[in-house]
């Protein structure tokens, strides 16, 4: 890059900071920086909550409803938009998440707490949508690209501070001030919406009809799986399994003949390129969500303190950033070969996290080491192929449902984190979770090779199912 255009980038970059850009600048990355540290301090804190307070058992749920729920409300982003404007959406998100992390701060037990989490994820997920959606009224449209861009960075600054600041409050023993902690921020957002954002409801603001009865079917998938792995055993986990795979099945067929659709017709079926390309897209977010457990796991086994050990199960976020930004401009076979290459790199991670974090090793770095590529291998491998996998949803998208197709990228992200954090606990549980040695041990060995499975499946659609040379 010459120093000319080095110079035209800066100054396109500062365009978000000037004196009218400024206030709107700062609540976007504000308010997706909020949601997603959160998401990193609680995953941190989560050994510490159940020392306290119990609830080992429902350890996963803590992510997935928060998960969950964020699903719902970016699907009514739109309409909440339509119907309290711009200004008073962003107040109804804070009332939420400020209201969920109250709860969280002073929960007895863990299905108090877990309500909380319902709660806070609701206005996370307004947070993050809103945010995407208002970008196209306050900013010009050459400002589209860098306002996104902001809003991504946030996700990388989240890495950074959520398992610092969650390892110091847990470290600190204090983990309910954690959560009071947010409020002062969730001020802070709605003090900028305040005075910043306009009351109007946008123009281009999405009026089809809601596809509740398809949202109401995720989330009884999710809801069943977790359920199943409370008390769980071998025959309650089958048929949890079974409900799930027939609620899927279903759910294939209601938004195929509904009016409001969920995704993009031939979603969900083998035989569409696009059904290929989202079931890929889902089989390698599900390989990623044993992380729920990574923390409490090198606590447990490996002698780690909290700070360190949020740390350590950031590196499958970090492994992504660092492959998307690897192979972002690659073309052509290349292309081709690493949309192969890349669930065979999260299998092997996976495996070889299966080797090294069950043992007992008390810190040994000879053991943190190899757990440590691991956990980077498990996100790098999902990050070299993001980029390309998302833009071949766009490609074979119809032209009419380009809008639907972007919205479900994050759907089906976001479903397949809440459902994986279930199945995470499903399997923990199955293998006997508990604060002894033993216990974990055998719990990280089942969940490390049961994942596999994931990125092995999404291996076979690649090279069985999915036609590459149509790539």
């Amino acid at each position: 890059m010459t120093d000319t255009q080095l110079e035209d980038v800066t100054c396109r970059w500062m365009d978000l900071a000037t004196k009218r850009n400024l206030p709107f600048s700062m609540l976007f990355a504000g308010s997706v920086a909020l949601h997603a540290i959160n998401v990193f301090i609680a995953i941190t804190m989560m050994p510490f909550v159940v020392h306290d307070i119990g609830g080992l058992d429902l350890y996963a749920w803590s992510s997935t409803v928060f998960v969950a729920s964020s699903v719902v409300s970016a699907t009514l982003a739109s309409r909440l938009l339509g119907f309290a404007g711009i200004k008073g959406s962003y107040l109804f998100a804070v009332a939420f998440f400020a209201g969920g992390s109250t709860i969280c701060a002073v929960a007895p037990d863990m299905w108090v707490l877990i309500a909380g989490r319902t709660i806070q994820g609701f206005g996370g997920g307004f947070f993050y949508a809103l945010s995407y959606a208002v970008i196209r009224t306050v900013y010009p449209k050459p400002l589209w690209p860098l306002a996104i861009g902001l809003i991504t960075i946030m996700w990388g600054v989240a890495t950074l501070l959520g398992p610092a600041i969650g390892g110091v409050f847990a470290q600190l023993e204090a983990w309910r001030l954690a959560f009071w902690a947010l409020l002062p921020c969730a001020a802070g957002i709605a003090a900028l919406a305040m005075v910043s954002l306009p009351k109007a409801r946008p123009q281009d603001v999405d009026r089809d009809p809601i596809p509740f009865v398809q949202i109401i079917i995720l989330l009884l998938i999710v809801l069943t799986v977790s359920i199943g792995s409370v008390d769980t055993n071998a025959m309650k986990a089958l048929v949890a399994i079974g409900v799930s795979c027939l609620l899927g099945g279903y759910l294939g067929r209601v938004d195929q003949r509904a009016r409001a659709k969920l995704l993009p017709h031939g979603s969900f079926s083998l035989r569409s390129p696009l059904g290929r390309h989202f079931l890929y897209i889902a089989l390698m977010i599900l390989a990623m969500q044993g992380e729920v457990f990574v923390p409490f796991f090198l606590i447990e086994l490996h002698a780690q303190p909290p700070l360190w050990a949020g740390y350590m199960g950031a590196l499958m976020a970090l492994g992504w950033t660092i492959g998307s930004i690897l192979t972002a401009n690659w073309v052509g076979a290349k292309v081709r070969r690493i949309i192969v290459g890349g669930p065979l790199i999260c299998a092997a991670s996976l495996v070889a996290q299966a080797v090294f974090l069950p043992i007992s090793s008390h810190g040994a770095w000879s053991i943190l080491v190899p757990i440590c590529l691991a956990l980077l291998g498990v996100g790098f491998g999902i990050g070299v192929v993001w980029p390309h996998i998302v833009v071949r949803i766009y490609e074979v998208a119809p032209e009419r449902d380009h809008d639907l197709a972007a919205g479900g990228v994050t759907l089906v992200q976001l479903f397949a984190t809440a459902l994986g954090a279930a199945l995470a606990g499903m399997i923990a549980n199955l293998a006997d979770l508990s604060n002894t040695t033993s216990g974990s041990s055998l719990a990280a060995l089942a969940l490390c090779l049961s994942f596999a499975v994931f990125p092995l499946t999404c291996f076979w659609v690649a090279r069985r199912i999915w036609r590459l040379n149509e790539a």
